[in-house]
């Protein structure tokens, strides 16, 4: 059976896909369906963004679609980014605008009170809007300076204290074995196989 990735982010296919490897699926991508609708992430929780995306791309595709929301929540600074983590920054920003303006606005904030958390939600939605959703979340500290060369988005300031790594330091064989979207995507993994006897 085909599932579709509902995001047009190469680095989240490439990570998404390296998890699914293994699962009786054909993994397709947007960039197969020139025409794809831009799903707006108007909702106000991670959740509303990933099921709306899910829905929508599942519709115009007529396929099993996958998406994902996810944020990097900093209690210290009232939650941000949260919801607006990709464009925290503005929109069609790098992310380096995005850990620059993370960077700022943590600048007072001092060493004993930077922690945060990173959490993805997955919904799994078929075209007749059966949707399915999954959670996962993973603690971490903000750092003052980026460090690392892998991941993407704000990985190079999260770091993770299981690992003496930020999650940019970590092979995406070793991320995809502690990130929120792994732990997210391992429960997605029993929503398909629910949905899939639904």
């Amino acid at each position: 059976m085909d599932l579709l990735l509902a995001t047009g982010n190469k680095d989240k296919v490439k990570e998404i896909a390296a998890k699914l490897a293994g699962l009786p699926y054909r993994v397709r991508t947007l960039d197969e369906f020139p025409g794809a609708p831009e799903v707006v992430e108007d909702c106000d929780t991670l959740e509303g963004n990933a099921v709306k995306k899910a829905i929508e791309i599942s519709q115009f595709t007529g396929l099993l679609s996958l998406a994902d929301d996810t944020g990097l929540i900093v209690p210290a600074i009232n939650g941000e980014p949260g919801v607006y983590s990709s464009r925290y920054a503005g929109e069609d920003v790098s992310y380096a605008d995005n850990v620059n303006k993370l960077k700022d606005r943590m600048k007072g904030v001092p060493d004993g009170e930077r922690g945060a958390y990173f959490e993805c939600v997955i919904a799994v939605a078929y075209p007749d809007g059966v949707v399915g959703t999954a959670s996962g979340r993973v603690d971490g500290v903000i750092l003052r300076e980026p460090r690392g060369e892998g991941g993407f988005g704000y990985d190079p300031l999260f770091y993770h204290e299981e690992s003496g790594a930020t999650f940019a330091e970590l092979s995406i064989a070793a991320k995809n074995k502690i990130s929120h979207r792994a732990l997210a995507l391992d429960e997605a993994k029993k929503v398909l196989a629910g949905l899939a006897h639904a």
